[in-house]
């Protein structure tokens, strides 16, 4: 496996590797890699030649400084876990070479961007399709695996990449979940022992909208709160928002439809889980 720092040598590996007639795959992640990822490299593998994983805390998609001091950087770990997956080569830039003192550009998605994450996290999208943008044109993939359970991300990358022509395939991955339905998250290591018990009440939420959904006659609003009442039984959750929205606009909606999903955002503790789901199966 190899590994490169900057994206000057990255390109040249992938350049070389496509000239020889090899497809590309890229699994950007944030590192702490957990089976959700390792999930998200064994989709490219099967869909490309080579695979790169790029690991990098992008300080741009932080709204809280202490979120971002406090992200686990387990590098060392990382790369013994990529190496045991068969990745054939991982880009791990660092902060100064990703956005040197002289960095002056962004790269923004209008309206995607503007509801759920968007509108709780101000200027994060805008640190993730500027990150994505310059993995893309450093890795040089055919294809980008995402996952899912940032659903709202996967979107917005997808528009970015098709608006800016990038030419990339864009793979979206369903979510992986722990044994007790919690979708996997690097987040999840920070709860405390009660904390995690408690986050069983997310997934439970999301089911129980299902079930409400697919009762007669039953609305977007009743869905939501039947998920509501859900976590509001918790004592430690804390929810900040609970829509249901059209998966391909990220509209929320008056009217269910074949492609309504739910998505929500709760706290426990310091700890910020998200998650979603389609509200019809199929």
């Amino acid at each position: 496996m190899l590994t490169f720092t900057t994206p000057t040598e990255v390109r040249a590996w992938s350049r070389a590797e496509r000239g020889g007639g090899r497809s590309v795959g890229l699994v950007p992640t944030m590192g702490a890699l957990h089976d959700g990822h390792l999930a998200l490299i064994r989709a490219a593998r099967d869909r490309c030649d080579v695979v790169a994983v790029s690991i990098f805390v992008n300080q741009l998609q932080f709204n809280e400084s202490s979120d971002y001091d406090t992200y686990p950087r387990p590098i060392d770990i990382d790369l013994e876990v990529c190496g045991q997956e068969g990745v054939d080569a991982v880009y791990a830039p660092i902060g100064a070479v990703m956005y040197p003192p002289e960095f002056g550009t962004g790269v923004a998605v209008v309206e995607l961007t503007e509801p759920m994450e968007g509108a709780m996290r101000p200027g994060h999208f805008d640190g993730v399709t500027t990150v994505v943008a310059k993995l893309f044109n450093a890795v040089q993939p055919d294809i980008a695996v995402f996952g899912e359970k940032d659903y709202q991300q996967l979107a917005i990358v997808r528009r970015m990449t098709s608006d800016l022509d990038f030419g990339i395939e864009i793979v979206g991955h369903p979510i992986v979940r722990e044994p007790d339905g919690v979708a996997l998250s690097s987040r999840n290591s920070r709860l405390g022992d009660d904390e995690r018990v408690a986050a069983r009440c997310v997934p439970r939420a999301l089911d129980a909208a299902c079930a409400k959904a697919a009762a007669r006659g039953a609305s977007p609003a009743q869905a939501v709160s039947a998920a509501r009442r859900v976590i509001a039984a918790e004592p430690l959750a804390r929810p900040e928002y609970i829509t249901v929205f059209d998966a391909d606009t990220l509209a929320e909606l008056d009217l269910l439809t074949p492609s309504a999903r739910i998505a929500t955002a709760v706290w426990f503790g310091e700890v910020r889980l998200i998650d979603n789901r389609a509200l019809f199966d199929g």
